[in-house]
């Protein structure tokens, strides 16, 4: 098979979809098994021994809601990249934990295997493509940590998008967002600059993009990289009054946590220019569904505060 077509593969399979909702549990399974193959030569694991680590990728990059690791493990066999067997031999006993712990173990299909394996640009391709359809930016880094995936920033950014990706991000979006919120962090208002040029600023969405969200003013609001990050890690979230939430999992003792992150608790959005539309609730609701790590922190002085 060509590159195009093994990353087709791994940007169109068979997932879960209801009314927008995340279901990025086959593609975390790929990346943890790619990141075995990359370690340790094959990508074979007992579900027993793998379980753990599943939940906590699903826990930490997946959706705010309980899911399980045996779904991933039992339905990625429906795309063809995914092989398990059990003590009973080859083919999968299904989703359930009990059933599963009892012996099953998987691996990534032998030609898919091989294939990323002799041709280390594939293996990139296949990454990236991986994380471009189902994360944003700003938690690829994190998500090839937790992995196990060895893959430089440089040799990252250098994986082409190829021709079978799905969309297309407009490349306009960064300047006509950044010029409707005036090159201010909507959320702390920091305003950087280095030679004239904004640094350390973004263009934020608020629906993903690798979630079908738009390049549009109405998703996105101008954030400085620490709190756009915060964003897409559900740290912070946004209410259709269009002021902060602060998740109550967030921990920070410091006083620059409280500064940079408790303080904004309520706070309002600084807005767009006049003319420029505030973020739409549609996409603050996404975000607060399939996103944000609820339930958010009370203000100080508010009723049930501390």
């Amino acid at each position: 098979m060509t590159s195009q077509t093994w990353v087709q593969r791994v940007t169109t399979l068979n997932q879960w979809r209801r009314g927008g909702e995340r279901a990025p549990h086959k593609p975390l399974l790929l990346l943890y098994a790619l990141g075995r193959l990359q370690q340790t030569g094959s990508s074979s694991m007992s579900f027993a021994d793998a379980e753990a680590n599943l939940r906590r990728l699903l826990e930490e990059f997946g959706p705010p809601r309980t899911t399980s690791p045996g779904y991933p493990f039992h339905h990625l066999t429906t795309d063809g990249l995914w092989m398990v067997r059990t003590p009973s031999g080859p083919g999968s006993p299904g989703p359930n934990l009990g059933r599963l712990r009892a012996g099953a173990t998987g691996e990534l299909a032998r030609d898919f295997a091989q294939a990323v394996e002799r041709d280390p640009r594939l293996f990139a391709f296949v990454v990236r493509a991986i994380l471009d359809t189902n994360f944003p930016s700003t938690l690829h880094e994190d998500i090839l940590d937790a992995t196990g995936i060895s893959l430089g920033t440089a040799e990252l950014s250098e994986a082409p998008v190829l021709a079978t990706m799905p969309r297309r991000r407009d490349p306009a979006f960064r300047e006509r967002v950044l010029v409707a919120y005036e090159y201010r962090c909507a959320v702390c208002g920091y305003d950087g600059q280095l030679q004239r040029e904004a640094v350390g600023l973004d263009a934020a969405h608020i629906r993903w993009w690798a979630a079908d969200g738009p390049d549009e003013i109405a998703n996105a609001i101008a954030a400085c990289s620490f709190h756009h990050k915060l964003l897409d890690r559900g740290a912070i979230g946004l209410t259709v009054d269009h002021k902060l939430t602060v998740s109550s999992h967030f921990l920070g003792r410091s006083a620059m946590a409280e500064t940079l992150v408790l303080s904004v608790i309520e706070r309002p959005l600084l807005a767009p220019q006049l003319g420029q539309p505030l973020p739409h609730d549609q996409h603050i609701a996404w975000h607060a569904a399939q996103v944000f790590r609820a339930p958010a922190r009370l203000a100080p002085g508010a009723p049930g505060a501390p």
